[in-house]
């Protein structure tokens, strides 16, 4: 109830600041409440623990909040592996999502790792008995709804378990939504994941730690940092070491470098050549811009809807027209993702490589001229 008298007064605040109507004040503040699916899976888990918990945003907003886009590019080759992995994080990284978002807003919130599975699963129980959700990093080929994944068990997977019935446990996944598993079923999935072993976090709900007290009614400094990390970190460093070189424009750079490379073995046409690494790298490629670690369009046009609401919050219109760049390279990384899809022979994969460079290109000058907006507006 608190919560809901902090998000009042925060409506009637931006009604006596602009003249809008209580029922606009409150739809541009709150949002479109974030479904069971969603576009952004981070930001659909958090954001249904912001709800549960009285403090309903919408998913774009949770996503800006979360550090919204970034880029890193890495190919990695191991002895074990027949052919280069490639990987690409579209998303803000590498800060895990939750404790972004909630830091920002000033939400208590409690973490715990390892132990027995006994000790884990009651700690799981007692957490939904207050009737919070809670997020747990997974093994997600442990899960039945989900296809084995080569190397599951060491990626962070996040999935938020929001009851428990007997001995069944309600686990939200998105895109796959909700979904029923027995404890011991979920428990085996809890375990084996190496690098977040029996990991929970759940939001305080301790006297003076709610989400009431701690937060406050106020979005604008929340978003404001939300706003310097991301342009921080396309733009400069972001880890201080020589792997910096892969990230943000930098990132971005070395990817339309290598697509275009004839010379080195780190050129595409030479490293991803042979039949195994060319299906490899198409397949990645597409799901790392409109899947994995990203929501369509390499998360640009969600983020672009949170400048959207960031422009009204803030009473900053020249932020509509970063909005704009957005959306227009988030429509070139998505028209990269479908060039990937598309058959090509060995004799055509140069023209492929070159016209994929392009495109990168187009979108790195949508997203220099957009961050300059940001930074002057």
């Amino acid at each position: 109830m608190t919560a809901r008298r902090n998000f009042k007064k925060l409506v009637r605040e931006r009604m006596d600041r602009t003249g809008e109507s209580y029922t606009t004040a409150a739809r541009l503040l709150a949002g479109p409440v974030v479904t069971a699916t969603g576009q952004h899976r981070e930001s659909v888990l958090v954001g249904h623990l912001l709800a549960a918990a009285g403090r309903p945003l919408s998913e774009a907003m949770v996503c800006g909040l979360g550090g919204g886009i970034g880029f890193m590019y890495a190919v990695f080759e191991y002895d074990t592996v027949p052919h280069p992995l490639l990987t690409i994080v579209a998303q803000h990284h590498p800060q895990p999502w939750a404790p972004a978002v909630l830091d920002r807003l000033g939400v208590a919130y409690r973490q715990t790792n390892g132990t027995s599975a006994k000790a884990a699963v009651a700690r799981l129980r007692a957490a939904l008995d207050t009737g919070q959700p809670a997020l747990c990093l997974v093994d997600r080929g442990r899960l039945p709804w989900q296809q084995p994944a080569p190397f599951g068990a060491a990626e962070p997977y996040t999935v938020a378990v929001t009851a428990l019935a007997d001995d069944t446990l309600t686990v939200l996944d998105p895109p796959h939504g909700t979904r029923d598993l027995s404890v011991a079923d979920f428990t085996a999935a809890w375990t084996t994941h190496r690098q977040g072993r029996h990991q929970l976090l759940t939001i305080s709900a301790e006297p003076g730690h709610g989400v009431a007290e701690a937060s406050g009614p106020d979005l604008r400094p929340a978003v404001r940092d939300a706003l310097r990390t991301m342009v921080a970190h396309l733009t400069g460093p972001v880890l201080g070491n020589s792997f910096d070189v892969n990230f943000g424009f930098s990132g971005m750079a070395k990817l339309a470098a290598e697509l275009r490379d004839t010379g080195t073995r780190k050129g595409w046409a030479r490293r991803f050549g042979d039949p195994a690494g060319h299906a490899h790298a198409m397949r990645r490629l597409a799901e790392c811009l409109e899947r994995e670690y990203t929501a369509p369009g390499a998360t640009r046009p969600l983020y672009a809807d949170f400048l959207d609401e960031a422009a009204a919050l803030l009473a900053a219109p020249a932020l509509t027209a970063a909005t704009a760049l957005f959306r227009e390279s988030g429509q070139t990384w998505s028209a990269l993702a479908a060039h990937a899809t598309r058959a090509v022979s060995d004799d055509d994969l140069r023209a492929w490589c070159d016209h994929a460079a392009g495109l990168v290109d187009t979108a790195l000058s949508a997203e220099h001229a957009a961050v300059g907006h940001l930074t002057t507006g």
